[in-house]
């Protein structure tokens, strides 16, 4: 069974969903992942963010992209397909995130999905060497896409800043 990828963008951003697809299915794909997920790709408003970022972290700022994994179901009713969750991108964000880097708003939305999906399969970047495993995978996954890997780096030190 193929891989199920949803898509929702409500407020209809003129964007390149298939290639946002195409950055989680690569992810999905660098970790055995493909034919047994299905997720979903939300691209939402800055406003829509800072409420679910102070909704669900308690923390009242914008953000540009947030997961939420979903619960694991017991093996006894677990489906086929596993819901892995949610990524929720704020593209007003990701514009400015991507107009102080100089790069193409669509590489920075694929880094935002390829980041979202790897918090949903398990990855973190709250301790050095998960960030640096994090990181990598990050930069793999963007090299696949023809996307220069040093994007990774770049949007660290911006959110820094």
């Amino acid at each position: 069974m193929a891989t199920q990828i949803e898509f929702h963008n409500p407020d209809q951003y003129r964007l390149n969903e298939e290639r946002l697809k195409r950055a989680a299915q690569t992810v999905l794909d660098q970790h055995a992942a493909h034919g047994r997920a299905r997720m979903t790709i939300v691209i939402s408003s800055e406003g829509d963010l800072r409420q679910l970022n102070q909704r669900h972290r308690l923390i009242d700022a914008p953000t540009d992209v947030l997961s939420f994994a979903a619960p694991s179901m017991p093996d006894e009713i677990s489906e086929e397909q596993a819901y892995l969750g949610d990524v929720i991108i704020a593209c007003e964000y990701a514009t400015a995130q991507a107009a102080a880097r100089g790069t193409r708003l669509e590489e920075t939305l694929c880094l935002l999905v390829i980041h979202g999906t790897l918090h949903l399969l398990g990855y973190t970047h709250d301790a050095p060497e998960a960030c640096e495993r994090m990181w990598e995978a990050q930069a793999k996954a963007l090299e696949s896409l023809g996307i220069n890997r040093a994007l990774v780096d770049r949007y660290e030190t911006i959110k820094r800043a």
